[in-house]
C-alpha cells in the first residue's frame, strides 16, 4: 500500500473498525482513527490494536473544525477514508437531525479541511492524496424486481438517512469538479459480519434467536437486500483507494440478493445446528411479521462490473461461508454485544415515525 498515513473517519463504528483493524494487521500504514463515540462507536471493536504504534485515536466530531484542521496539519495525511455516518435508517425516520448534522454539515467540514490541507501540499504530495466518499445503495432508491443500479444511476433518496448521504456524496463530487480535490465515491449494498451493532437486521435477528426473543420481520418479509460481507468491504475500498480513477464511483456489492424472511430462516437453521436448545425449540417459530418500517424500499441490487474491470475486486465470501462466521461471531462474543449495548439501547424497535 503506497499511502502512509490514513485518516479514517468513524474508525470504531462497525465498517470503519474493520478498516482500521486491516490497515494495522496488513499494511505498514499509520491509521489517524477519529471518531465521536456515539452509541454506535465503540473502542471494545478494536481492543486487540488499539495501543498499537500505528494506530492513533482521537476523539472528536467531524464537525469539529479546529480539531479536524489540527489532525490534518499535524499528522499529514495522504488519504482520507471518510465512513463517519449515522447510519440506522429507523433512527432517522424516529429523529432526523443528527443524520444532517453529520452526514451533511459534517462532511462539509471534513471536505473544506482537506481541500485546505491539499491545497497546501507540494506538487508530488498533491498527487498523491486521495479522498475517499464511503456511500450507501441507498441513495439511488427502491428497485422492482428487475434491475440493478450502476454508477450513472440517478440519486432518489427515500429516507431521511438516504438523503443526507446522498447530499454528502454531492458535496464531495461537486468538491472535486469545482476545486479539484481528488474524491473517489463509493457506494456499497448492505454489510453485515462482526462488530455490527445489534441494532441492525443481521445481528438483531441472530442475538434474539440465541436468546429464544422473537424474531421482528417488517411487513410480509418480502424486501430484497444485497448483502456484502464486511471484510470484502474493506478489500473494495483499499482497491478503489490504490487503483481507483480520481473522480469515479464505484459501486460494491456482494451479488448475494435474498428477501429479508429468507435471511431470516438461514439465521434460524444456523442458529439450530449450532445451538440447538430444548427451551427455545425450533427459532423459525420465534417469527413474528410486524408494521411495515415507513417507506420502505423493495429491492436494493449492485451492478459491480465496473470495479471488477478497473480495479479487480470481487467479493471472497458467499453468502452461507460469510453468515456461518458472522453467527459464530456473535455466539462466542456475547460479552461485546452486552457491552455496547449497555444502558443505549435493548433491541427494542424504532422506526415507527413521529
Amino acid at each position: 500500500m503506497r499511502h502512509e498515513t490514513v485518516l479514517v473517519t468513524g474508525g470504531a463504528g462497525f465498517i470503519g473498525s474493520a478498516v482500521v483493524r486491516h490497515l494495522v494487521r496488513k499494511t505498514k500504514a499509520t491509521v489517524l482513527n477519529v471518531d465521536k463515540l456515539t452509541y454506535a462507536g465503540h473502542l471494545a471493536s478494536l481492543h486487540d490494536i488499539e495501543e498499537h504504534s500505528r494506530h492513533r485515536f482521537t476523539r472528536c466530531d467531524i464537525g469539529d473544525r479546529v480539531s479536524i484542521r489540527k489532525i490534518f496539519s499535524d499528522q499529514r495525511p495522504s488519504a482520507v477514508i471518510h465512513l463517519a455516518a449515522e447510519s440506522h435508517v429507523d433512527r432517522s425516520i424516529d429523529g432526523p437531525a443528527p443524520f444532517l448534522q453529520t452526514n451533511l454539515l459534517g462532511t462539509f467540514v471534513l471536505l473544506e479541511e482537506a481541500l485546505r490541507y491539499w491545497e497546501g501540499l507540494s506538487s508530488g504530495r498533491k498527487g498523491e492524496f486521495r479522498f475517499l466518499q464511503v456511500s450507501t445503495d441507498e441513495v439511488f432508491g427502491s428497485l422492482s424486481d428487475s434491475g440493478r443500479f450502476t454508477e450513472d444511476s440517478p440519486y432518489r433518496p427515500r429516507s431521511p438517512y438516504s438523503a443526507s448521504k446522498a447530499g454528502a456524496d454531492h458535496l464531495a463530487k461537486a468538491w472535486f469538479h469545482t476545486y479539484g480535490l481528488p474524491v473517489i465515491v463509493t457506494s456499497s449494498s448492505n454489510n453485515y459480519g462482526p462488530y455490527q451493532y445489534p441494532e441492525k437486521f443481521i445481528p438483531l435477528m441472530i442475538l434474539n434467536a440465541l436468546e429464544g426473543r422473537p424474531l421482528p420481520v417488517y411487513g410480509n418479509g418480502e424486501n430484497v437486500r444485497d448483502w456484502l460481507f464486511v471484510e470484502d468491504h474493506v478489500d473494495a475500498l483499499l482497491g478503489v483507494l490504490e487503483r481507483g480513477r480520481v473522480g469515479g464511483t464505484y459501486n460494491i456489492g456482494g451479488g448475494c440478493e435474498l428477501r429479508n424472511i429468507d435471511v431470516v430462516r438461514r439465521i434460524c437453521a444456523l442458529i439450530d445446528s449450532y445451538s440447538p436448545s430444548a427451551e427455545i425449540g425450533p427459532r423459525e417459530e420465534l417469527i413474528r411479521f410486524v408494521a411495515d418500517r415507513p417507506g420502505h424500499d423493495y429491492r436494493y441490487a449492485m451492478d459491480t462490473a465496473q470495479i471488477r474491470s478497473e480495479v479487480g475486486w470481487s467479493p471472497r465470501e458467499s453468502f452461507e461461508t460469510g453468515l456461518s462466521k458472522t453467527v459464530r461471531w456473535y455466539e462466542s462474543n456475547r460479552a461485546w454485544c452486552e457491552r455496547v449495548q449497555a444502558g443505549a439501547y435493548q433491541r427494542e424497535r424504532l422506526g415507527l415515525g413521529r
